[in-house]
């Protein structure tokens, strides 16, 4: 959901990147029909496996509780970013994690300097 909404607010100005420690074999549904109820299309996508490139390519490498997992490097900007999980949770749950979320990557935007389109 991060990638996504990164994605739509900065456009081609940040190259985002999104992967997980530990990726499932495909989305969550609920959060396909959460992110497309903001006109963002998720499906046909599929989860990626976090590796030591993409966060040596990174400039900011945001988490959210990967903990020891995630490769450290100096001179990176590291957020960690605790959020529910999304797994298991109805609609309404969703909704709001997506809500929360979007707030976040807004914040980042703004943080870096960059007007959301």
């Amino acid at each position: 959901m991060a990638a996504a909404f990164l994605t739509r607010l900065a456009g081609d100005r940040v190259e985002v990147r999104s992967a997980g420690s530990e990726p499932t074999d495909k989305l969550n549904p609920v959060v396909v029909e959460a992110m497309a109820e903001k006109g963002i299309d998720l499906a046909g996508l599929t989860p990626k496996l976090l590796t030591v490139d993409a966060v040596r390519a990174s400039d900011v490498v945001i988490t959210m509780g990967c903990g020891d997992t995630c490769p450290v490097f100096p001179g990176k900007t590291y957020l960690d970013w605790t959020l529910d999980d999304p797994a298991g949770q109805d609609i309404d749950a969703v909704r709001l994690i997506r809500e929360g979320i979007e707030h976040r990557v807004r914040t980042l935007i703004a943080d870096l300097g960059i007007t959301a389109v």
